[in-house]
């Protein structure tokens, strides 16, 4: 007989709460409900006593945030989605720390997706290098930002700065690090793009998203193309030419 796990649901709307314990319960008989709180205190407590394997966290909630618990709760003994309305800033936290999260309203199916995405790529290691990481971004303790790439095997946490350029291959994205190395995940590039966008990277072509910091010149001939220092040589769209020569005036 396999192991139940153990989920706590941490959130202050009464019918969400209602909500995902049905899902939890009607798609996953292999997870026992353990606790539940609709406030900070109270899901710091229920955290600390239930000792669950799972936890559903709304990012607003009464008496502050979700990541408010996370704070008061080290070490990270358990799996975490968020639970959140769409919120551009705790979105893209969660997304740089690649966490797990279900917007509201909640669609069974993605709910689902969530669950089983979080059980099979658990690791608490993991987990720990990814809310640290989460916590420092919401606050803002970090000079030079950090990126969390989650692979099959691994996971690795970049300063965004080592990034030359993206690449994409269709659904997913390799990241070509200062250092040489090379990091494929697969996610498609354009929501790298989104997350990215604000830190001087700019979408060239349907396939690259440079990071313009390590860029030495734009070449003109042949349509155009990004001169990375290291050498490398990133093709430029005729659509995107004149936007990225706006981006340089600028």
């Amino acid at each position: 007989m396999e192991t139940m796990l153990r989920a706590v649901v941490i959130e202050d709307q009464p019918e969400i709460r209602k909500a995902n314990k049905f899902l939890l319960t009607n798609n996953f008989p292999d997870i026992e409900i353990v606790g539940e709180a609709d406030n900070v205190d109270d899901g710091i407590h229920v955290l600390k006593t239930a000792k669950p394997d799972l936890v559903l966290l709304d990012v607003e909630i009464n008496g502050g945030t979700g990541f408010n618990i996370l704070q008061k709760v080290r070490p990270y003994n358990f799996m975490v989605i968020f639970i959140t309305a769409y919120d551009t800033f705790a979105i893209k936290a969660i997304k740089f720390s690649a966490l797990d999260y279900i917007l509201k309203p909640i669609n069974e199916t993605e709910f689902v997706q969530a669950i089983e995405e979080a059980i099979a790529t658990y690791e608490r290691r993991n987990v720990e290098i990814q809310v640290e990481n989460l916590l420092d971004q919401v606050e803002q303790n970090t000079v030079n930002k950090k990126i969390i790439l989650r692979t099959q095997e691994s996971i690795f946490l970049i300063d965004i700065q080592e990034i030359m350029y993206c690449e994409s291959d269709n659904s997913y994205t390799t990241f070509h690090l200062s250092d040489g190395r090379n990091v494929l995940v697969s996610k498609g590039i354009k929501e790298y793009e989104q997350m990215l966008t604000s830190y001087h990277f700019f979408r060239s072509h349907q396939r690259y998203l440079v990071n313009l910091n390590h860029m030495e010149r734009f070449d003109k001939a042949d349509g155009g193309a990004i001169i990375l220092r290291s050498g490398s040589s990133i093709p430029v769209s005729t659509r995107r030419k004149q936007a990225l020569l706006e981006v340089l005036g600028n």
